[in-house]
């Protein structure tokens, strides 16, 4: 095992796992273990996210994938309204792991600076290999919830569609029938998908967010307090999820955009993430000055601005295209920290 860094150490496999836990146990039972014990520094929490995020890289980046749809129970002391739902029903482990991956993909690329730093040059090309790993995972991700996917694919549709009206043109000059008719159903399917694909892509392209990144607000239903940190033009989670949160129930339903958030931990510090519709949310009118703790923002913020609300690093801003945003304080000594 490689000490790369002075916080935490990481493994780096080329033939299978080999961390400090021995026999190669499933990520899910460190994940869940992390969530679970009571950890007393940031330093032991960053070395269990990293196991749990070796675990889940050592063997290719899209078995990811495979882990997004389980979920842990966890109570919550807050019930919820005529609808019968509580806070937990939100509870997302696809936007935790997502926030996790963001984290692990920062850390790797300081690793790989340290190590040139350090001219081990070696080390610091293993990391990059998997830093490449890592962000080609992302982006994917990340087209696939921003509509470019679904772009390409609607384009793609209207080609093959192009392409089969002439070869029924040509079914039909040859007097073949069969193949006309069967062509035709396929054309009519490629075209109500190439429909789909161009409407999901259009709301995602013209998605209008009522909150930032950043922004302090409360849950409308469970009255939590909360921070927002990632944000989805629709609602991006699976089937499952959105028939346990009752997503069909919402006057919105699932195309409005719905919104990762850390809760505080004073109000639970089992449900760290939940995946909240924006018609759940709220924003107060006077400046929440109040503390909010959360094992995840010094990584993901600067610190707070005038308002109370938090400041996205550079990079959580670039993940979701978002501006800067901050209400600068008044006075010369306090001035709003920067881009690092």
């Amino acid at each position: 095992m490689e000490m790369l860094h002075g916080l935490s150490p990481i493994t780096l496999p080329s033939s299978g796992y080999s961390g400090v836990y021995g026999s190669p146990p499933s990520w899910r039972k460190h994940y869940q273990l992390m969530q679970k014990a009571q950890i007393s520094s940031a330093t032991d929490r960053r070395y269990i996210w990293h196991q749990c995020m070796q675990i889940l890289f050592s063997t290719s980046c899209p078995s990811i994938s495979r882990h997004r749809n389980f979920r842990v129970e966890a109570g919550w002391p807050f019930k919820g309204g005529s609808q019968g739902l509580d806070a937990s029903s939100e509870r997302s482990e696809s936007a935790n792991e997502d926030i996790l991956i963001f984290f692990f993909q920062l850390d790797l690329a300081t690793r790989v600076q340290y190590s040139l730093n350090l001219e081990q040059y070696d080390i610091a090309q293993q990391l990059r290999n998997k830093l490449t790993e890592v962000e080609t995972e992302v982006i994917r991700q990340q087209e696939a919830k921003r509509g470019t996917s679904s772009k390409s694919e609607a384009q793609d549709k209207a080609i093959s569609v192009i392409r089969l009206r002439a070869d029924l043109q040509n079914a039909i000059d040859s007097e073949n029938y069969a193949l006309a008719a069967k062509l035709r159903d396929q054309i009519s399917n490629l075209e109500a998908e190439s429909l789909a694909a161009s409407a999901k892509a259009l709301a995602h392209e013209n998605a209008q967010y009522s909150f930032r990144l950043g922004q302090k607000v409360r849950h409308k239903i469970f009255g939590y307090r909360a921070v927002i940190c990632g944000m989805d033009p629709v609602c991006s989670e699976s089937g499952s999820w959105m028939e346990i949160a009752q997503v069909e129930k919402l006057s919105r339903g699932s195309n409005q955009p719905f919104y990762q958030v850390l809760v505080d931990v004073h109000a639970d510090p089992n449900l760290l993430v939940a995946y909240v519709p924006e018609e759940n949310l709220w924003a107060p009118d006077q400046p929440d000055m109040g503390r909010f703790d959360h094992p995840y923002i010094s990584f993901l913020f600067y610190g707070m601005d005038a308002a109370g609300d938090f400041i996205p690093i550079k990079q959580l801003r670039e993940k979701y295209n978002r501006p800067r945003h901050e209400v600068p304080f008044d006075s010369e000594d306090e001035e709003p920290q920067g881009d690092a």
